[in-house]
């Protein structure tokens, strides 16, 4: 719709402030520009990142601010200069996309990380909400009727993806995937994956969708190792708050621990002595406190490597949907209606999700 002024407006559920309900009301989308498309969103994914800005956890959020970064939707409008080149995704009017955490990048040859096709490292990012575009204007997400954004960061979904259960693909999925990706999870490794959640749920799905030799899931309690190995696949399971020398139990068996939780009191040096010699500790849960202090000492002795990762590039979320796709890797979710989002976050943050809350327009999209 427009304002009386001419400008643009879409309607979706608003933050003003750190402690207030979200409000579904009007705001101000980005300039539609040649190089945007507009999609009619159907399906939006919560994630642990939207109750962090939501609350300033991470620093002062951009109120008013509209969050979502799980975004499924139809195309209904194409920037006239969405060609090959700015549209390395091949989208059409009409075809079924999905947005994750980014939505723009500078995208400059002299910029190493994107000339490297790693723009999620770029140092002009723009997150899907709570950022700035060039032009200085407002991201917005997907927790609303339409969303605006460049192209060069909307994907195709595949026809054998349902759109809620791709959803939580597009940020969820992206942020385990990308690091196993990277430091080769597949035959011959082991793996583990710390917190059974909804990012180590799809960390343990990938891993397994990979190939990887053996999975174990890390939990401080038992009580989601029913859904570990039963349901998920993970092959062991270790619950550090219950079994007693785990640390000297299981040291040196693990080649990759991809960590998913935001815990800043967890048993960090524990969790290296699991690692073989030159193995690799990936954080991906970022808390709003520093980590736990470490020893010289935890790295030396085995040349071990800790690292982070921060979601993943197009590239990444292009061959993460091809191998959903083929390997049917589908999240654990909950569908709830969009209406009742400002439910749905308290059920988030009391971790009542098993293990993705999506949230759906009430309309015939809904139903795909």
């Amino acid at each position: 719709m427009s304002s009386p002024t001419g400008q643009d407006t879409f309607k979706g559920w608003v933050a003003h402030d750190a402690k207030t309900p979200l409000r579904y009301t009007s705001y101000t989308p980005k300039p539609f520009t040649p190089t945007d498309v507009e999609i009619s969103i159907s399906h939006c994914g919560i994630c642990g990142t939207d109750i962090h800005t939501l609350r300033s956890g991470w620093g002062p959020a951009d109120y008013p601010c509209v969050v979502g970064h799980e975004i499924i939707g139809t195309v209904t409008r194409l920037g006239s200069a969405v060609s090959s080149q700015s549209n390395p995704n091949g989208i059409r009017l009409g075809d079924r996309v999905g947005v994750g955490a980014q939505s723009d990048a500078c995208l400059r040859a002299d910029c190493e990380a994107c000339a490297d096709g790693e723009e999620s490292y770029c140092t002009r990012m723009t997150g899907t909400y709570n950022g700035r575009y060039s032009d200085k204007s407002k991201s917005h997400g997907g927790f609303a009727e339409k969303w605006r954004g460049p192209a060069h960061f909307v994907f195709r979904i595949p026809d054998s993806l349902p759109s809620a259960e791709a959803a939580p693909l597009l940020c969820a999925g992206v942020t385990v995937f990308a690091p196993m990706r990277k430091y080769g999870v597949g035959p011959g490794k082991t793996v583990g994956i710390v917190g059974v959640g909804g990012l180590g749920h799809l960390g343990i799905l990938f891993a397994r969708a990979l190939g990887a030799d053996r999975v174990v899931a890390i939990s401080r309690s038992s009580g989601k190792k029913a859904d570990a190995v039963g349901g998920l696949g993970a092959d062991g399971f270790i619950a550090t708050g219950e079994e007693k020398g785990w640390a000297k139990k299981y040291s040196r068996s693990l080649d990759v621990i991809l960590c998913t939780v935001s815990a800043h009191d967890m048993p960090f040096a524990q969790y290296l002595r699991l690692l073989k010699r030159d193995g690799t500790f990936v954080q991906v849960g970022a808390p709003e406190d520093a980590l736990p202090p470490l020893m010289a000492w935890s790295l030396i002795q085995k040349g071990v490597k800790v690292t982070g990762s921060n979601i993943g590039s197009p590239g990444d979320i292009r061959a993460m949907l091809a191998l959903a796709a083929e390997k049917r890797v589908l999240p654990w979710i909950q569908k709830r209606d969009m209406v009742d989002v400002n439910q749905a976050l308290v059920d988030m943050h009391e971790g009542k999700a098993r293990y993705r809350y999506v949230l759906r327009n009430v309309n015939e999209q809904a139903k795909l």
